[in-house]
């Protein structure tokens, strides 16, 4: 499988703990979507970008498995793959890992399709934009 890879730091604020101290479990997919964020910076496909080409990517699955904690004042490094699917979808894997401790707090995945902006109806097969952008990533195996 072909793959590429993005990372981000990302500092845990106090309003993303819970009464623990601990990062709350529904935080991760905020940490998810700054490493898509992050992702797409880096690599020239940002969510404006696609938007601008007429298309949402909404997710329409996403999965996480969390293994350790991470707690206020500790930072989350957040680890992105992308794998490169021959259908039309977009799928991200995650590890999560506390920057203090380096244990792995949490691995996920999150599945994006393409649907039209104009009429919210899902695209079958890739987008001309996004072929032609993959065409010029530098691919490794992953």
């Amino acid at each position: 499988m072909k793959i590429l890879k993005s990372s981000i730091l990302v500092p845990v604020r106090f309003s993303e703990t819970d009464a623990m101290g601990v990062v709350w479990h529904g935080n991760y997919l905020k940490f998810f979507e700054d490493a898509r964020e992050q992702f797409g910076r880096d690599y020239g496909i940002e969510y404006l970008d696609v938007h601008a080409h007429g298309y949402f990517i909404p997710i329409v699955k996403s999965e996480i498995s969390h293994k350790a904690s991470i707690f206020y004042g500790e930072g989350a490094l957040i680890n992105i793959i992308l794998e490169q699917h021959d259908s039309a979808k977009i799928v991200f894997r995650y590890e999560v890992i506390n920057n203090k401790t380096k244990q792995v707090a949490a691995t996920g995945m999150t599945m994006q399709v393409f649907m039209f902006t104009s009429d919210r109806t899902l695209e079958l097969i890739k987008p001309e934009f996004y072929r032609i952008w993959e065409e010029n990533q530098n691919w490794i195996d992953g």
